[in-house]
């Protein structure tokens, strides 16, 4: 028999154990969302991918071609707790058929190490799942240089099913996301800043289903609006993208003028908290959203306290989840870290826009309403006015256009250093000198070039390379930096 040749993955797909516990037609309709989604999201991929839904899983065949891709989007979808890799043979009938074609895929696994089989038959055979397994077994060690079956405690389980006249190879298995499927439990509004904790409570609430949409309060110019908007991008592809969502942008600098004009030092920074949640209310009334999303941890500065807390909540009657409520900095760090978001923290412009001299840590009520009633809300009223909103997939083409930095894409003349900007050891190969410096490193190793030369920074989209020139000529006055977009 030849050696069977595969030109299809298959990805079977195992459900968040809450989804099976609910019942019948919440479970139905959690399954379906989460179908639905994975279509979606793989037929970007290729047309050529085929999906099945079944009561207890979902089955993804795939070309080779786009497996890595596949299999990455499928890790990132909520909803899915296995990721289980199978190899697909059709057309199989008899057990010498499919000793040979376990043999063939799984030997290299056996080599020097105790091993036992594992089948789940469905349909009609004239055999039962054990003929498979003991079938499969003899034949495998009688022709591998294997350490011998063990059925109680092997080096290597090999699963496999056989579904009517299709053999499935369980090749690896995978934790996936697991939460509830995006689209299930309604939308939020995320208070965005850009760092560690917004981002994080923001992928916390994108995995438990609910569709979240951003909103950014601007205290701190275009490099701080354009470094926002790559990381909400970033954290739509990754774990959102089979929903559009919104993206708002509120004009805050004239808000913390009169808070400066306005506000007693010690009470500013509970107050910018207490406006941005009122302008968060009035967006999130337009879009029809009952809840608001912010990243605060209890105790972590001085107007996260819990009276504090209780303070800023009383100005507004959404309700606000916190979900990092109870978590420490470096728990947070940690999750950043794994979904990617570390890096564009770091080196988000850092720009704070009420600095309160001594700021009150245990508030009080009264004191908190007076200085409520001497602000002038047709300042955050015309800052809601002038709020912009964007479809989230939209920010990569509103980024060229309110980057300022001039691009440059003929580098014939030679007289320029491109420095390649992207995370990993990749580098762009170019006529000119090349360098790499990964993007959180620039702010540290950009001063130790010569800085008589001019430099071009290049990233995949141009959005990083807009952002971190801006910043470093906005920050440190460099005037020898432009885009390269090829």
């Amino acid at each position: 028999m030849e050696m069977s040749e595969i030109k299809t993955q298959k990805f079977i797909l195992k459900f968040f154990p809450e989804i099976m516990i609910k019942g019948s037609s919440a479970k139905r309709q959690m399954v379906g969302q989460l179908y639905g989604n994975i279509q979606k999201l793989v037929t970007r991929i290729s047309e050529d991918i085929q999906t099945k839904k079944f009561f207890d899983k979902i089955e993804v065949v795939c070309p080779i071609d786009v497996v890595v891709e596949v299999r990455q989007k499928l890790l990132e979808t909520p909803g899915i707790e296995l990721v289980l890799e199978a190899l697909q043979f059709d057309k199989v009938t008899t057990l010498d058929e499919i000793k040979v074609i376990v043999n063939e895929q799984m030997s290299k696994e056996i080599e020097g190490k105790t091993f036992v089989i594992r089948a789940k038959r469905s349909g009609t055979h004239d055999f039962k799942s054990i003929n498979i397994e003991q079938t499969v077994g003899g034949y495998m060690l009688a022709h591998n240089e294997s350490k011998g079956v063990d059925l109680h405690n092997p080096e290597v389980t090999i699963n496999i099913e056989l579904l009517n006249n299709q053999l499935n190879i369980i090749t690896l298995k995978h934790r996936g996301l697991g939460g509830f499927p995006l689209g299930t439990q309604g939308d939020i509004l995320s208070l965005m800043s850009g760092g560690f904790d917004s981002t994080v409570a923001s992928y916390l609430t994108m995995k438990r289903g609910i569709k979240t949409h951003f909103i950014f309060f601007n205290l701190g110019g275009v490099a701080h609006e354009i470094g926002v908007k790559q990381v909400a991008l970033y954290l739509w592809s990754k774990f959102g993208s089979s929903h559009k969502v919104s993206f708002i942008s509120v004009p805050f600098d004239d808000v913390v003028t009169e808070i400066f004009k306005s506000t007693h030092e010690s009470y500013m920074g509970v107050t910018l908290k207490r406006l941005m949640l009122m302008a968060s209310e009035k967006i999130a009334d337009e879009m029809g959203i009952d809840a608001l999303l912010t990243g605060e941890s209890v105790a972590q500065v001085s107007s996260q306290t819990l009276r504090n807390l209780a303070l800023i909540d009383q100005s507004t009657n959404k309700l606000v989840i916190r979900p990092l409520s109870t978590m420490n900095k470096p728990e947070i760090i940690d999750i950043a870290s794994k979904i990617g978001t570390r890096h564009f923290a770091e080196a988000m412009p850092e720009y704070c826009g009420v600095i309160s001299k001594n700021p009150v840590t245990h508030g009080s009520y009264n004191r908190m309403e007076k200085e409520a009633k001497k602000f002038d809300y047709s300042v955050l009223d015309k800052a809601v006015e002038d709020s912009v909103s964007i479809s989230v997939d939209e920010i990569v083409n509103d980024v060229k256009d309110i980057g300022q930095m001039e691009t440059v894409s003929d580098i014939s003349n030679g007289k320029y250093t491109i420095i390649d900007i992207r995370q990993g050891n990749e580098c762009i190969e170019t006529s000119c000198e090349t360098i790499k410096i990964p993007f959180y490193n620039l702010k540290k190793e950009f001063k130790k070039l010569p800085q008589n030369k001019e430099y071009l920074f290049y990233c995949d989209k141009g959005i990083l390379s807009q952002l971190h020139a801006q910043y470093l000529r906005d920050a440190e006055n460099y005037k020898n930096i432009k885009v390269y977009r090829p």
